[in-house]
């Protein structure tokens, strides 16, 4: 597979990541109540509020929403790859990018409650990282068993299938993976059985 498509699936994914938090947040009126600095713009007021909502909290009904949506959307990559280290690195992209920005903004444009708040938030956004990667590993493992346990009696009727099929040649003892007409090997016809 190419750098490129590999880089289309992860934005794809990520954009349907996105799509579902927003969904959850919209359905739910979700909103943290963050203090802005004194004279900030309202546009930079409305971009911090929209990136809070997705990762921060200040109430446990915020913590068990926030903890909920991210547990959610972090199935799409373990569905998707079935390979924990894929569905973690994943939702570690997501999820860091939005905090990446939210920080970003807020120590840029509102440093009073940045600085107020930072430790705070800095400590749950670290909590909420380690139960995301958490989650992907463990639930990845276990799909990548449950997968693979349906997996071997399937490579066993296959192996049972490929040894019904195999043939002999009664003139030089070639095996054949399937009931040729002709031996390669000694030009004998394979379609006479002995005895007729």
């Amino acid at each position: 597979m190419k750098i490129l498509d590999i880089f289309r699936i992860r934005i794809v994914i990520f954009a349907i990541q996105f799509l579902f938090l927003s969904l959850f947040i919209f359905i739910q009126s979700y909103k943290i109540n963050l203090e802005f600095d004194a004279g900030i713009l309202k546009e930079r007021e409305l971009i911090i509020q929209f990136l809070a909502n997705y990762v921060l909290f200040d109430k446990v009904s915020g913590l068990f929403f926030v903890y909920i949506i991210w547990f959610t959307v972090s199935l799409i990559p373990i569905f998707g790859y079935v390979d924990f280290k894929k569905a973690y690195s994943m939702n570690l992209l997501a999820f860091f990018f939005l905090n990446f920005f939210l920080y970003r903004f807020l120590s840029r444009y509102s440093a009073e409650y940045f600085n107020s708040n930072f430790q705070f938030h800095f400590v749950n956004t670290i909590l909420l990282g380690i139960f995301i990667v958490g989650i992907s590993i463990t639930l990845s493992i276990i799909l990548k068993k449950i997968t693979e346990s349906r997996r071997k009696p399937q490579s066993a009727d296959l192996e049972s299938i490929a040894r019904s099929i195999s043939t002999k040649c009664p003139q030089c003892g070639t095996e054949f993976e399937s009931h040729p007409k002709i031996c390669y090997n000694c030009n004998t016809d394979l379609t006479i059985k002995k005895g007729s």
